[in-house]
């Protein structure tokens, strides 16, 4: 794991988050020596995954959905 001191990160900081995500090495942050964080990139996700992911789900009933429904048809009817 790469180490880097934390004033040297401050003056590099977007290069090094860019360098994080594209090769997806963590990088370790120093303040005298010491750990102070551990940066690692953001884990994937395929936002395009959950759109259409529903699709096929839906049934449709055919007919008319617009007049009232006979109290046969209602379910606080039945016994």
């Amino acid at each position: 794991m790469r180490q880097i001191n934390v004033s040297e990160f401050k003056a590099v900081c977007l290069r090094l988050l860019e360098d994080v995500r594209q090769t997806g090495q963590p990088v370790e942050i120093l303040k005298n020596g010491k750990p102070l964080a551990v940066v690692h990139p953001a884990p994937v996700s395929d936002r395009k995954a959950a759109f259409g992911s529903m699709r096929s789900t839906l049934t449709a009933k055919i007919g008319d959905i617009v007049s009232p429904l006979d109290e046969q048809e209602w379910d606080v009817f039945r016994d």
